[in-house]
């Protein structure tokens, strides 16, 4: 069974992908949405969603912050690592994990590794010690 929040997600990347709000757009979307494949929700999904719309709720004024931070000094270096993913992320919750990591404009996801990995690039002020 699908959960709200899996198929709230689901409604809003297809709203994002086509942006149109008609009647018929939603009737469609919402097809779309019950037809994708979808796998078991882990019993702790839920804190494990409620905790990510507070991560997003804060990653918002944090990417204004670190955008105004790039414009006023420079950030000349950068680096990649790796950041281990989660225990237990369905895929609805890695995709907003890779969705919040690239928000920031000073971090992007350059892959996600199946064995439970990012690999995450990021600029710098000054090179790690």
């Amino acid at each position: 069974m699908m959960t709200f929040l899996d198929l709230l997600l689901r409604l809003s990347i297809w709203f994002l992908l086509t942006a149109d709000g008609s009647f018929a757009n939603i009737l469609i979307g919402l097809a779309v949405v019950l037809l994708l494949p979808r796998g078991r929700i882990a019993p702790s999904a839920l804190q494990d969603w409620l905790r990510v719309l507070g991560e997003v709720i804060v990653a918002i004024p944090q990417a204004y912050i670190e955008a105004i931070d790039i414009m006023l000094r420079p950030h000349r270096y950068e680096d990649t690592t790796l950041e281990r993913v989660r225990p237990n992320r369905t895929p609805g919750l890695v995709f907003l994990d890779i969705f919040l990591i690239t928000f920031t404009p000073k971090t992007i996801v350059l892959k996600y590794h199946e064995r439970g990995l990012y690999e995450v690039h990021r600029v710098r002020r000054r090179p790690k010690p």
